[in-house]
């Protein structure tokens, strides 16, 4: 039995209507007692038009959508009132139905009773949470994919198959005797786990590129200073955000701008000047670079002339980076992998195509159904790790009831990955990320 919770669904502010949902055993008793009109019980589904009253006193002239259970978002009774919107009377309408038994919802909690009622499995409901904060088309089509159910469809084949492979052994440990049985052997685990492997890295890798179009790529500006670090951002976003002087050491702190390359946002970080200064308030500015470049997925190294400095590509080798020869009029002679650009001038073209060419981007962008998450990401590559030690058992002659044992834990951590392993435990940790009212 679910008590009833009540929120507003829709935004926190002035608007022309609202949203309050409600949803929970005693929903329909709860709304009646508030509402001009009775709900037809022989009806799933029923919008009714009247009045919100406290006793004998309206509050607000609404439209009633009622949803039976099982029939709802929940798999609830579940009532959503359409009211003016006013937040007066949004909180007039919730202390209501507060005073008639419901209770407030905490975050995520109608997502959450949807997830454990079985109206959706966990990987549909994170993407509820990343719909509402998608910020592009391409990122809200990853989100609308996983809500549909399309990315839970493709994988359920794997984690069935991985399920045969386990109850094959099992019956072939504990009933030995029966002849008619198919016999696991070792090539079959071996050529089983490769197939699973197969198919999880295709999942792993549109899972990587969908983090990053859902999250973005951070890139960070880096060079000494007067390079032209600054100018180079604000070509790149298209307006004026950085301070831009001759004055060697301007940019203190981080500057940030975004923009949208093939779907994908990337996030430029303006850095400061990288050298060697007594200035207090500038050491500060260097050490914010220094936190920049640890957390970039990609660096541009701003240089003029030909001054570079090896010493600082050491530190920074292990990240991807673009050389980036600004002031490109002052070269007569341009290196093949290098970059020339001209900042000042918007002339910038030359370095977006290497930024393509780096996130396989030049083709433009397939979107696919994928997972998108780093949880989700997490249990892909921890499955793909304990098959691949699975084989590797397999082909040491390791006994096979004891190669079941790790192939058991993969079979778990695809439960969890889909949400049907401990529901409770997941429910409190993921969903108290969401708003309240969804």
């Amino acid at each position: 039995m679910f008590d009833t919770i009540v929120a507003l669904a829709s935004g926190a502010t002035k608007s022309a209507l609202a949203i309050i949902r409600l949803s929970g055993d005693d929903c329909f008793k709860i709304v009646s007692s508030i509402f001009t009109k009775q709900f037809d019980d022989n009806l799933t589904k029923e919008i009714l038009f009247g009045y919100i009253v406290d006793e004998n006193k309206k509050v607000d002239q609404v439209v009633l959508l009622k949803y039976k259970a099982p029939h709802s978002f929940t798999g609830e009774n579940s009532v959503e009132i359409i009211t003016h919107g006013s937040m007066l009377i949004v909180r007039e309408v919730i202390d209501l139905c507060l005073k008639h038994g419901a209770r407030m919802a905490t975050n995520g909690e109608f997502s959450s009773r949807a997830f454990l009622n079985g109206k959706i499995d966990l990987v549909q409901a994170e993407a509820i949470n990343d719909l509402i904060n998608a910020t592009t088309k391409e990122s809200k089509s990853i989100s609308l994919y996983a809500l549909e159910g399309f990315v839970s469809h493709e994988f359920y084949p794997i984690k069935e198959q991985l399920a045969d492979l386990l109850s094959n052994i099992e019956v072939n440990i504990d009933y030995p005797e029966y002849e008619d049985i198919e016999q696991v052997n070792r090539e079959k685990i071996v050529d089983v786990c490769n197939q699973i492997r197969h198919k999880l890295s295709i999942f792993l890798k549109n899972a990587k590129l969908a983090i990053k179009i859902k999250n973005g790529v951070n890139v960070a500006i880096i060079g000494e200073p007067n390079v032209g670090k600054s100018s180079l951002l604000n070509a790149l976003i298209g307006e004026e955000k950085a301070i831009v002087t001759e004055i060697e050491g301007t940019t203190r702190d981080i500057v940030e701008g975004d923009l949208i390359i093939e779907g994908i946002p990337f996030h430029f970080f303006d850095t400061a000047g990288q050298r060697k200064t007594d200035n207090p308030i500038e050491l500060i500015g260097i050490d914010k670079a220094k936190e920049a470049i640890k957390n970039a997925d990609l660096l541009l190294y701003v240089v003029e002339g030909n001054k570079i400095s090896k010493k600082l590509i050491e530190t920074f080798a292990d990240k991807p980076y673009i050389i980036v020869h600004n002031k490109k009029d002052l070269y007569s002679k341009e290196k093949n992998d290098e970059v020339y650009t001209s900042a000042s001038k918007k002339e910038i073209d030359e370095l977006i195509n290497r930024i393509k060419e780096i996130f396989l981007l030049n083709d433009g962008l397939e979107i696919v159904p994928s997972f998108n998450n780093a949880r989700q990401l997490g249990l892909l590559s921890n499955i793909d790790l304990i098959l691949k030690e699975a084989i590797e058992e397999t082909k040491n002659d390791v006994p096979i009831d004891l190669i079941s044992i790790n192939l058991l834990k993969a079979y778990n951590d695809m439960l969890d990955l889909l949400g049907e392993g401990n529901k409770n435990d997941l429910s409190e940790e993921i969903f108290s990320r969401f708003c309240v009212g969804k």
